[in-house]
């Protein structure tokens, strides 16, 4: 992999933050793991508001953790603002959550998460898990190229969906990044051929 995936973890916990960055660093994972403490900052962080507007400190994931259970904007939600966005309805959504409730598993993939994984309360189990998501997602996956070209529909859906103006104003500088690196993200790990 010519540079580290970006894997962007929403979570609330602090305790289940460390757990997983450690276990990435202990299974040697060169992915660069970005946090956001809650819902609300996770569709910050994806659309480039406030201190994620900074794409080469806040760059766009290859793929996303997703917790289902936290307070204010939940999991629930982050998936379905990020399914309703045409620029990001192919991201890949990983749920990694303390529930096991079959309406959990159930609502998450009918809203379109791509996985859904139970988090590991032991270290070891974590660090396991990391390896099967370093595995499959970023050395065996082929990513889909994302549609970045529909702005004005996606903050219209925001709109729709939640009953106000989202903060997504700048989310027009998505289309304007820096072409070669987009296209070298968007392309995934692997070269062509």
């Amino acid at each position: 992999m010519p540079e580290p995936a970006s894997i962007l973890l929403v979570e609330d916990r602090e305790d289940d933050v460390v757990l997983i960055r450690r276990a990435f660093e202990r299974a040697q994972i060169d992915a660069a793991l970005k946090v956001a403490p809650d819902g609300k900052e996770g569709i910050a962080y994806l659309a480039g508001e406030g201190k994620f507007s900074n794409r080469n400190e806040y760059p766009l994931p290859w793929l996303i953790l997703l917790d289902l259970k936290m307070p204010g904007v939940d999991g629930f939600e982050v998936l379905n603002w990020i399914r309703q966005h045409p620029c990001f309805r192919s991201l890949v959504v990983i749920v990694l959550t303390s529930s096991d409730a079959i309406r959990d598993v159930n609502r998450a993939y009918q809203l379109g998460a791509n996985s859904f994984l139970i988090k590991p309360s032991e270290f070891e189990s974590a660090v396991n898990l990391a390896r099967v998501i370093h595995q499959y997602w970023l050395m065996h996956t082929q990513f889909p190229r994302l549609d970045r070209g529909n702005v004005n529909g996606a903050q219209d859906a925001a709109v729709e969906a939640y009953g106000e103006e989202p903060q997504l104003k700048n989310l027009n500088h998505l289309t304007q990044l820096n072409q070669s690196n987009e296209l070298h993200r968007l392309e995934g790990p692997f070269p062509d051929g």
